[in-house]
């Protein structure tokens, strides 16, 4: 059979782009039946394996608030060997000196641009969860690593509605002021649309942030992450999280579906000739013994595809 999708670049975009695999962490954190840690440490080994250069490992969160991430202690050490960069997620300064002392070199945290969700979710208000991160992202710098920023709500809440651009701006800034090195903005609910998208990433860009400092981070609740990440190929970034299978939401917005596929978006970008370093059929094979190891089949259109070929 010929080489699919047929390659056919588009003008204005750019030559790589790197993928944010979110799928052993953002991917996992929800699933409701315990997940061993054998297999989050062969997911993440076939995850880097197929050529994913950044795979977001766990979370150390306190297990009460995501049960799914309690064994980070046990799993962090059986990844010395991933020849790929492993991010984690910690929400404080005790998270970080778990982190830090099995070693983690990436660090993430994760923070609102709108108040009933930092409520909801840390339990503060924007500027006391601010305030939270400062020292963690301080400390972290002063240990090396690398620090990226998460801004959820960046396009809409559940419970507030419409979030203005200026306001998500504002908090992005804040979390750059404090040190972080990159900043995903995050569609946590889905309800981007391109014009939106465009109008965010150039409000930030008059803010004097550089887009080489933005990621990109959507759900596919309305079907409309692929064409939200080609609008923002469009205006210059190049770094695009995604969820391996489809997999993930979010535990505090009921409203939140799966993130966008990272085999979906590696079949678009495949198809405009941008290099992501990923073999497709090795991501898909991974995402179809995953999806056999949670016991339902791949959300993703690209995996339901290709594995259903004879």
């Amino acid at each position: 059979m010929n080489r699919l999708p047929m390659t056919v670049p588009a003008p204005g975009l750019p030559a790589r782009v790197r993928i944010h695999e979110v799928g052993a962490r953002d991917g996992l954190q929800n699933e409701k039946t315990a997940v061993p840690t054998a297999v989050k440490a062969e997911f993440i080994h076939r995850l880097a394996a197929a050529g994913l250069t950044t795979v977001e490992a766990t979370s150390f969160v306190h297990p009460k608030w995501v049960p799914q991430l309690a064994d980070a202690e046990e799993l962090f050490p059986l990844l010395g060997d991933v020849q790929a960069a492993l991010p984690v997620l910690v929400p404080n300064e005790r998270g970080l000196d778990r982190a830090l002392a099995l070693g983690a070199t990436r660090i993430a945290v994760f923070g609102s641009a709108t108040e009933t969700f930092a409520s909801r979710n840390l339990n503060r208000t924007v500027a006391e969860s601010l305030a939270m991160f400062e020292p963690v992202v301080a400390r972290a710098k002063e240990d090396g690593a690398h620090v990226r920023g998460y801004l959820s709500m960046c396009f809409g809440d559940p419970w507030e509605g419409p979030v203005p651009v200026h306001q998500v701006v504002s908090v992005a800034k804040s979390l750059l002021d404090l040190g972080c090195d990159e900043l995903s903005l995050g569609d946590t609910i889905g309800v981007a649309t391109p014009g939106h998208v465009q109008a965010l990433l150039s409000g930030l860009n008059e803010a004097g942030v550089g887009t080489d400092r933005i990621g990109v981070h959507f759900h596919d609740t309305y079907g409309q992450a692929l064409s939200n990440t080609l609008a923002a190929l469009q205006h210059g970034v190049t770094t695009v999280d995604a969820s391996a299978g489809g997999l993930g939401g979010c535990p505090y917005a009921k409203s939140a579906t799966g993130n966008l596929a990272t085999e979906d978006l590696v079949w678009m970008l495949d198809g405009l000739g941008i290099e992501t370093g990923v073999d497709l059929a090795a991501l898909t094979a991974t995402s179809v013994w995953m999806a056999e190891q949670l016991g339902r089949p791949s959300p993703s259109r690209t995996v339901r595809a290709l594995s259903h070929k004879e």
